[in-house]
């Protein structure tokens, strides 16, 4: 299998729990709470390695909150590479409504880092032996790194023959594609700002993503439709392939499972068709689970060979 590189620079402790009801100005008892490692590129790492995979990742961690992401990443397995920094790296917390089925997502701002520090993690990508087939770059950026942070981070990726893969959002995601990817998986409000238009039908996002191939921006799009699926745009291949019907129990995770999917199965010399059809399998596995658990290989397996069987 090709070698795949995960890369996030603001990493998290996901924390998720659960109560009967949530009321303003009470204090409310929550069960109690589970911890996993989160974050953009974490979770793309963590899902690899569920769906049978192999990747190294690269992230930025610093105080106690940093020594604890080691060792739940060590707990699962995960191949890592840790680049010190000063502060505390950012938790988060979702709480599910147990009486609703509700969720309540709390995302924490990370924490600041120093030009030193950020372009160190520029020079542990480029000092790595590895050479990555495939560099995902997935996440939002902590204060202090500039928003061209993804664009330098393609180009470094690029330098070693990597195809590079984005998924982040905003002036961020649009300076990456100036320097030109290999992928994008923007969901339909993300991609609108890349285009700067109110588009709503499928037909509009279709044509505006064969604009971005024929710009030379990235290679392939993968929209994310939510419950509709996914619409794959390349210069060859249109589609847009629906996802298979299953029971949501946690929306959290699905998108970093779809890319993780996809990755792989590229990877593993998959067609695109093939990739981004077990990428959207993947993340309705995701859904599936409780709280912020991501995909589980068996649902996904079973979900891709019952769409395959279904599709012949």
């Amino acid at each position: 299998m090709k070698e795949i590189v995960a890369f996030t620079m603001n990493p998290a402790i996901d924390k998720s729990s659960s109560v009967d009801h949530v009321i303003a100005e009470r204090k409310l008892y929550c069960k109690a709470p589970h911890y996993e490692p989160g974050g953009g590129g974490v979770n793309v790492a963590r899902a690899i390695k569920k769906l049978g995979g192999e990747s190294l990742l690269l992230y930025p961690a610093g105080g106690l909150t940093g020594y604890r992401l080691k060792d739940l990443l060590e707990e699962e397995g995960i191949t890592h590479r840790p680049v010190p920094i000063e502060g505390m790296i950012r938790e988060s917390l979702v709480v599910l409504e147990e009486s609703t089925g509700q969720q309540f997502r709390f995302g924490m701002p990370g924490p600041a880092l120093s030009n030193e520090e950020w372009e160190r993690c520029l020079d542990e990508l480029s000092d790595i032996s590895l050479k990555p087939d495939y560099l995902v770059a997935s996440g939002s950026l902590p204060p202090g790194v500039p928003s061209d942070f993804y664009a330098r981070l393609a180009r470094a990726g690029k330098e070693k023959g990597a195809k590079v893969i984005i998924d982040a959002s905003g002036d961020a995601l649009n300076r990456a594609l100036q320097e030109g990817v290999y992928l994008i998986k923007p969901n339909v409000r993300e991609f609108r700002e890349i285009v700067g238009q109110e588009i709503k039908e499928e037909s509009q996002i279709e044509a505006e993503a064969i604009k971005m191939v024929r710009r030379g921006w990235c290679e392939i799009l993968v929209i994310s439709l939510g419950s509709a699926g996914a619409l794959m745009v390349s210069e060859d291949v249109t589609e847009h392939i629906r996802p298979p019907t299953v029971p949501i129990v946690s929306k959290v995770g699905a998108g970093d499972s779809m890319v993780a999917g996809i990755v792989l199965s590229l990877a593993e010399g998959k067609t695109l068709r093939d990739s981004v059809l077990f990428g959207v399998v993947a993340g309705a596995a995701a859904v599936m689970t409780p709280g912020t658990e991501l995909c589980r290989r068996e649902d996904a397996e079973r979900l891709y060979e019952k769409m395959v069987s279904e599709s012949e």
